[in-house]
């Protein structure tokens, strides 16, 4: 709830508590958490109104929330368990690697609850420690501090090895970006990687590999990865190796400047992937991250061989499903190639779009086949 739809604030509630929401002619809505400070005055924990919310229900919905990813541990031992408001947890967002947990909390409700939220985290089979790195980026709105460090059990080591589809990734859930892996990408690495045999790869922003390995696993035979941070590249490199792949080109640069260089220097691939990190963070930002957009996707567009794959993404929220294909549409046309849509993807099923709350759905993927 926006504070100019909130009428009126009756006692003087902390942030972070628990308040009874009703309508101006005073039927009760629900329960939602408080928030002085932010433009988002309340966010409801639930819209039934005789349900009370303490230490116990906030338990049962992690624990659901868990429950309902149970499907993913034959694939895979690093999920998000918890995706804030589709998991009806707004402000809390929980990623497993192995035997840890990193949490997120982002909202005057989720830090008051911190410790039950902890609690919760920690009574899940197999769970040896609980993190939390919750940025101050992500919590100013909220007039929140950062937060960082163990919450629960033992601290988690420098690498957390983790699985998915027969692959193997190390992990640093600490000073790694987001908490640590790219996990909302899962079913686009299995896509990458089925399309890769006979390939020549390049993974642009490949931070610590994701792409890369799926398609060297896929049966590329030659992968070339770019990444601005010499850090992630390192880890990009171990987890090559630890999958068996001796042989890969790893080139640390800018993605602008690096696609710039293979263009210029003639190079050619089958298959390309572009995953940048968030360009728009705002709404205002919108029209210089599609100029962006435009420009990787012309200049991947540039090295691709006819019949080659681009498989290209936005985790913009801001950038609709419908403007990231028509900045992509602008790059084939200007990139005088002809191209054709042959799939669309999204953020894997542990992070669901709750149909009430369609803004949770924020990574959009297009994946083009080059005619001419």
């Amino acid at each position: 709830m926006f504070s100019g739809s909130v009428a009126d604030v009756g006692g003087n509630p902390a942030p972070g508590d628990t308040v009874l929401v009703r309508t101006t002619a005073g039927v009760p809505i629900g329960y939602a958490a408080f928030s002085p400070a932010s433009q988002i005055r309340a966010r409801m924990w639930t819209f039934e109104a005789s349900q009370a919310v303490d230490g116990a229900w906030i338990a049962a919905r992690v624990a659901a929330a868990a429950a309902r990813r149970e499907g993913l541990l034959a694939r895979t031992d690093a999920l998000r368990l918890i995706f804030a408001e589709s998991d009806g947890l707004p402000g809390v967002v929980a990623d497993r690697y192995a035997a840890w947990i990193v949490v997120e909390l982002t909202s005057a409700g989720a830090d008051r609850w911190r410790d039950a939220i902890a609690d919760a985290l920690a009574a899940l089979p197999g769970v040896r420690g609980v993190t939390e790195r919750s940025a101050r980026e992500v919590r100013r709105l909220e007039n929140l501090p950062a937060r960082h460090g163990v919450l629960r059990g033992e601290p988690p080591p420098e690498r957390i090895t983790i699985h998915e589809d027969g692959a193997a990734f190390g992990v640093d859930v600490v000073h790694g970006h987001k908490t640590g892996f790219y996990l909302d990408q899962r079913d686009n690495r299995r896509a990458v990687r089925a399309c890769a045999p006979a390939r020549r790869v390049l993974d642009v922003c490949t931070y610590t590999g994701g792409f890369a390995v799926a398609a060297a696993l896929g049966g590329a035979p030659r992968i070339t990865a770019i990444d601005s941070s010499r850090p992630a590249l390192e880890l990009a490199a171990e987890n090559l190796a630890a999958n068996g792949v001796a042989d890969a080109e790893l080139v640390e640069a800018d993605a602008f400047d690096g696609l710039r260089e293979l263009v210029t220097g003639g190079a050619r691939f089958d298959l390309v992937v572009l995953d940048p990190p968030k360009l728009a963070h705002r709404a205002d930002h919108v029209e210089r991250a599609t100029r962006a957009y435009k420009d990787l996707n012309l200049h991947a567009l540039r090295l691709l061989e006819r019949g080659g794959l681009l498989f290209t993404f936005s985790c913009s929220g801001h950038v609709s499903a419908d403007l990231f294909q028509k900045v992509v549409a602008g790059a084939v046309l200007d990139s005088g190639r002809e191209a054709q849509i042959v799939g669309r993807l999204t953020q894997a099923a542990d992070h669901p779009v709750l149909t009430s709350f369609p803004e949770a759905e924020y990574l959009t993927g297009l994946v083009l086949r080059i005619v001419t």
